[in-house]
């Protein structure tokens, strides 16, 4: 192994890893139509996107009135319906992210995925896309199970990626790991962790980049090396 800094690194899936606000606006956008809601611009999806599908539609009725939450639970399993069958319409990989891939494993780093999105959800979009392959696990928002409090262990919550790095075998006394993400949620858990994070500031932020609180911020993941480097 060289003598990069991390044995293992984590990344967000949605505005780190992959581009996917098109598909998930139109998945939220066809429960608001079910629900007699107006449609939000597909590209205010954008502004939505950070705890997961459930928060995302949350955030759009809410916006719009809300409405009971029987009615709600219903509405979110026909987005959830969709967006099964329309996940990797207009999804793609950021610029540069397979390379980095390929990059970060000839170095011996061994990678994760944790998001928010279902498991099943991020495994099938990657495999689509043919961008499986290079991890070593993917931890979706209820790969988890849920904690005590009966919400899943997702984001926020360290959880997943204290997983992610055990799974990295990055737990181990010498060996680091560190997170990549694009929201306070990325951040928060990273932190809770207690791992170096660094804010992809091309995504999804819910927060200026730059006063999310990272250990370092990437305007693209062609930077990315030379930042963990840095750390």
């Amino acid at each position: 192994m060289s003598d990069f800094p991390f044995a293992g690194v984590g990344f967000d899936l949605d505005g780190t890893l992959l581009d996917t606000y098109r598909d998930l606006g139109a998945a939220v956008n066809h429960a608001l139509e079910l629900g007699g809601f107006d449609p939000v611009p597909v590209g205010s999806s954008k502004d939505l996107i950070g705890g997961g599908a459930k928060i995302m539609l949350a955030r759009a009725v809410d916006q719009q009135g809300g409405m009971p939450e029987d009615e709600f639970r219903k509405l979110y399993k026909a987005m959830l319906g969709y967006y099964s069958e329309n996940n990797a319409v207009h999804t793609e990989p950021y610029p540069h992210a397979r390379e980095v891939m390929e990059e970060l494993s000839s170095r011996g780093v061994r990678l994760a995925v944790v998001t928010n999105k279902f498991e099943e959800f991020a495994r099938s979009i990657l495999g689509q896309l043919d961008f499986l392959g290079p991890f070593d696990t993917v931890i979706g928002g209820n790969s988890l199970g849920k904690g005590p409090d009966g919400k899943y262990l997702a984001k926020p919550a360290p959880d997943p990626v204290l997983k992610a790095r055990e799974v990295c075998g990055a737990h181990e006394a010498g060996r680091r790991f560190v997170f990549i993400g694009d929201s306070s949620y990325d951040v928060a858990a990273a932190k809770g962790a207690e791992v170096p994070v660094v804010v992809a500031a091309y995504g999804y932020c819910d927060a200026p980049p730059h006063e999310l609180g990272g250990d370092a911020v990437i305007d693209s993941l062609d930077r990315l090396i030379p930042a963990l480097e840095s750390l």
